[in-house]
């Protein structure tokens, strides 16, 4: 039993069927793979009568990272992010000559869009501030994200737990999707698309035991 314990207290680590990655919470079973790299410019200062760097200037820093997604049957990522609490507010999509007809897909000219919306924001003529915000508001609408770029900044919660009871997790924070790519062929057997992302800030990997504290920090 004793050596049974100090095999279980020993350093492990995990791999890929250890980890679990909830996006706001969401767990999104088809993440296969998610990297992430950080960077910061750091440049030498040379002063006259040296070669040598006197010292060094700290810069910005950038956080940025890939996912990848096997496809099954759906867009996983882009359909659990875009609930109606994820929906975001875009300019409306309707350029159409009468707005009321979603139907027609001719799109105005330069002078028939400003002057539809002035009307729109002058509420016909009037000056009332009330009026104004009122009419505004038809100048946007709330739809669900059509790319994933559109999708609201979003927390990646990655957790670790193995077979011995290891655990750990780690956080990053404010991810916002760049780029998006998918392929198919008759040669692959398994389908992926692949995002870009950029981040706001990462919690590194942290042990979590029975008493320790899994809050993290969210402060940027």
């Amino acid at each position: 039993m004793a050596i049974e314990s100090s095999y279980n207290k020993t350093y492990t680590t995990f791999s890929g069927c250890d980890i679990v990655a909830a996006f706001n919470g969401k767990i999104i079973g088809e993440l296969q793979a998610i990297t992430y790299s950080i960077s910061r410019e750091k440049a030498p200062v040379y002063t006259m009568g040296s070669a040598e760097p006197r010292s060094f200037s700290r810069g910005k820093r950038g956080i940025a990272g890939t996912l990848v997604f096997t496809v099954f049957n759906r867009d996983a990522l882009v359909e659990e992010l875009t609930s109606s609490a994820d929906q975001v507010t875009t300019y409306s999509a309707n350029l159409a000559t009468n707005p009321n007809d979603q139907s027609n897909t001719a799109y105005m000219s330069i002078d028939s869009w400003d002057q539809q919306m002035s009307n729109l924001v002058s509420n016909g003529g009037s000056n009332t501030t009330t009026q104004q915000l009122g009419t505004t508001g038809k100048l946007v609408t709330t739809t669900p994200p059509i790319y994933a770029d559109q999708i609201l900044p979003f927390d990646i919660t990655i957790t670790f737990a193995n077979e011995y009871g290891q655990r750990a997790v780690l956080v990053i924070y404010g991810v916002e999707l760049l780029n998006e790519g998918a392929g198919f062929s008759i040669d692959s057997v398994v389908s992926e698309k692949a995002y870009t992302f950029v981040a706001r800030r990462i919690d590194h990997m942290k042990s979590v035991d029975d008493n320790s504290d899994v809050s993290m920090s969210a402060s940027w």
